[in-house]
């Protein structure tokens, strides 16, 4: 619903020459980012709650927090592909990105907490290097983009996409046996 949610808030060039196209590349590339992020944290969640045996109300609070976090970002998008990434629209997204990882990281530490889930989730994550580089990445583009840079907290914030665009497959693995 997010990736829907944000594709209907590209906008149509004015025109009907490819050059049009030009006047809302800051709109597709904050998009193209967005859904990376989203796709990445959408195959996450489902290998989680794959991987997961119980849920409680504590998990699914966890849950209903990552998913507002998630919800936000077709409005940082937004605004940050309208304003051509200006300073403060770019960190305002990095901090919903920051939020995001957080969140993210509760929810696991939330189903872990669950004795049937103990084992397999704590042994597949391990010290989550991955997540921890990514909120270390996104929680720089913050300042970086307020300071004035928010082009390199851009490239920091697709870096750490990119990170992502390897699939996580600790949790696969660890319910497969291999």
């Amino acid at each position: 619903i997010i990736i829907t949610i944000m594709v209907l808030e590209l906008k149509i060039p004015h025109g009907h020459q490819l050059e049009n196209l030009f006047a809302v590349w800051p709109i597709f590339l904050g998009y193209v980012l967005s859904f990376l992020i989203v796709g990445t944290y959408w195959n996450n969640h489902h290998h989680l709650l794959h991987a997961t045996r119980k849920i409680n109300g504590s998990v699914l609070w966890a849950n209903l927090h990552f998913m507002f976090w998630l919800s936000l970002l077709p409005f940082a998008t937004d605004w940050m592909g309208e304003s051509h990434f200006a300073p403060e629209p770019t960190a305002v997204y990095a901090l919903i990105l920051c939020l995001c990882s957080v969140s993210h990281f509760l929810l696991q530490t939330s189903i872990i907490r669950q004795k049937d889930n103990r084992e397999t989730l704590a042994q597949a994550l391990g010290s989550d290097l991955k997540g921890k580089l990514s909120l270390a990445g996104n929680v720089s583009a913050v300042p970086l983009a307020f300071m004035g840079y928010p082009h390199v907290a851009g490239v920091l914030m697709a870096l750490v996409a990119a990170l992502w665009l390897v699939p996580d497959q600790r949790i696969e693995r660890r319910l497969s046996g291999d």
